[in-house]
Formats: structure tokens, C-alpha cells, sequence
């Protein structure tokens, strides 16, 4: 099978279209036929090994400190079943899935065995594969911090910045979902896309500074890391919460103290171990019945992948990024 190797961390063009092995199922897996994956913004610092000091240690410990110990990335993936293990009862062949491949990577390839148990679930009848294959990392993540973590309730005022990119497209359709109000923040040219997947309002920060305007949140969720933790702290409602994708030693120590001085709250959290089977079954719900689909904003062939890389890291992709593998 036809699949993107990498063996050493570097630049994108240390990945190279290979033919390697295709998998078979063991007993309690099935077999993917990938017909697409995506390019997330953590992929390209897992290339690099580019992580923030603090955790270089442990990523390294993991994944390899010199070269990659799983040289195939992608984490989501949406395909249809080719075959199954004799033990597997939940999927047959022919089933149309989405999913997550876990830690171990796989889903830049034609094909990946994954666990029956594992984060994986019927797609959405509604959603292309392109499409489907997004509906995984950046809502999860968005979920998790805003239900799972940031306890969102109806009613409640809610700022999402960053609300142009993977994480952020998703947070504010959840966040809508949930009955809030919704403000999102992002550059010019996302503007009239944010408004229309359901923001209230939208703030153009190149314009204009969003803890200056006098309003106050019940949640703010930081998406991409930009934002100023003592600023965002003044504009939160009594026992409101600063939700953080991005952060550093300071914030973590700020979670265990902050509530005990004025109520409010500073969480960050590794969201990919709050993710359950379940949450998969949701988002399938929500996007048949219109209150979630992924925002794609370019779709590459499996053998661009060195573009999509490249694409990704300039930071300025709206929404997704998806691989066509078929």
C-alpha cells in the first residue's frame, strides 16, 4: 500500500510517498480503507519535533528522540471497512466510518487496523469523506474544553479566539448548540465565515482590541495561545473560566490557584484523554441534523503532502486541512 514515511525529523520534505506493508486485522480489529485524513496543526511539530521544552522530554520519551518510532502520521481519518477480525460484532465490511488512530499514528496511508473498541464510529450519511475525516480532532478538542472541562450551560456568554481554525470552527457550532452567545475572534478575511457558522459576534482583532469593549464572559477559550492571561482574567464574570489549548508552566500552577483568590478559573487540560467512543456518536448526530460540519479550507492529494505541510505551518489555514488518500 501507498502510504507518507517519515524517518527523520525535519523539514516537509522528509516525508516521501512509500509503498509498505498493508496490515491485517487481528481478532478484535478491523481494516480501514482510508479515503481521507488531514493535516492538523500538531502534525507538522510532530514532524519537526518542535515542541515547547517542557515537553520535548516526554514526546521524546514516546515517539523517539532521534527518529520517529512510528513513521507514519495522521491521527483522524474517515474510510470504509475492507475486512474485520472474527471477533469484531459492532462493524462489517462495507461500513463508511470516521475516526482517530491514537497515539500510533497511521492514517497518512491506504489502509489501518484499528481496534473495534477504539475511537472510531458509523460517518455521517450527510458528509463527504474529506469532510468526515475533520470531524474528529478539532471537535473533540472544542468539546472537552468547553462541556467536559469549561462546564458551558445555556445562557452563559462565551468568547472563542482563534474561532477560524479547526479547533475554534468547532467550538463555536458546539458553543451555539449548547444555547450560548457566542462572540468569535479572528483576522478580516474570516469574518463573514465565523458569523456564518453561528457566531454572534464577531471580533476583527486586527481592529479591534476584544478586552477593551467593556464586555464580560463567562468563558473564554484560547484556542490557538495568543491571548493575554491577565487581560482575559479582568473581562471574566465572577467565577467565570479562561480555557487554554496552549499553555505553559505558569498557567498550570495558575489553575491550582487562581479560584482560591477571586473564584475564577484558569483550565488547561491533555484533551485527547477526556475523548470517549460516545463523543463520535454525537457528532455524527449533530452534523445529519445540521449543527456541525467541518469548515474545510483546502483539500491536497495523498502525494502533496509536502505542500500541506508546508500550507499548515504558515498558520493562517481556516478551519481544516484535508487529504484526499484514494
Amino acid at each position: 500500500m501507498k502510504a507518507i514515511v517519515f524517518k527523520s525529523y525535519g523539514d516537509p520534505e522528509v516525508l516521501q510517498l512509500e509503498e509498505i506493508e498493508k496490515p491485517s486485522p487481528k481478532n478484535n480489529e478491523v481494516l480501514v480503507r482510508i479515503y481521507a485524513t488531514s493535516v492538523t496543526a500538531e502534525d507538522p511539530k510532530m514532524r519537526g519535533f518542535n515542541h515547547p521544552p517542557l515537553l520535548k522530554f516526554p514526546i521524546g520519551l514516546m515517539f523517539g528522540f532521534k527518529k520517529p518510532k512510528n513513521p507514519v502520521l495522521g491521527i483522524e481519518f474517515a474510510g470504509i471497512i475492507e475486512n474485520v477480525g472474527s471477533k469484531v460484532k459492532n462493524f462489517k465490511k462495507g461500513d463508511q466510518v470516521f475516526g482517530y488512530t491514537g497515539l500510533k499514528f497511521g492514517a497518512y496511508a491506504q489502509y489501518k487496523c484499528l481496534p473495534e473498541n477504539g475511537l472510531l464510529n458509523i460517518k455521517p450519511n450527510n458528509l463527504s469523506f474529506e469532510e468526515a475525516a475533520c470531524l474528529v480532532n478539532g471537535p473533540l478538542s472544542a468539546l472537552t474544553y468547553l462541556k467536559k472541562k469549561g462546564k458551558i450551560k445555556k445562557g452563559d456568554h462565551v468568547l472563542i479566539y482563534g474561532a477560524s481554525g479547526s479547533v475554534g470552527t468547532a467550538a463555536v457550532q458546539l458553543a451555539k448548540y449548547f444555547e450560548t452567545n457566542v462572540t468569535g475572534v479572528c483576522s478580516t478575511k474570516n469574518v463573514a465565515m465565523v458569523k456564518s457558522i453561528g457566531a454572534d459576534w464577531v471580533i476583527d482583532y486586527t481592529k479591534q482590541d476584544f478586552t477593551q469593549n467593556g464586555q464580560k464572559y463567562d468563558l473564554i477559550f484560547d484556542t490557538v495561545g495568543k491571548t493575554a492571561m491577565k487581560d482575559c482574567l479582568k473581562i471574566l464574570n465572577p467565577k467565570g473560566k479562561y480555557l487554554l489549548t496552549d499553555f505553559g508552566l505558569s498557567h498550570i500552577l495558575l489553575t491550582f490557584f487562581t479560584s482560591l483568590f477571586n473564584g475564577k478559573k484558569v483550565i488547561v487540560a491533555s484533551s485527547n484523554f477526556y475523548w470517549k467512543r460516545e463523543d463520535l456518536k454525537f457528532f455524527k448526530e449533530l452534523a445529519e441534523n445540521g449543527h456541525l460540519k467541518p469548515v474545510i479550507d483546502k483539500i491536497f492529494p495523498l502525494d502533496q503532502m509536502i505542500n500541506a505541510h508546508k500550507y499548515v505551518e504558515l498558520g493562517h489555514k481556516t478551519g481544516n486541512v484535508s487529504i484526499s488518500v484514494q
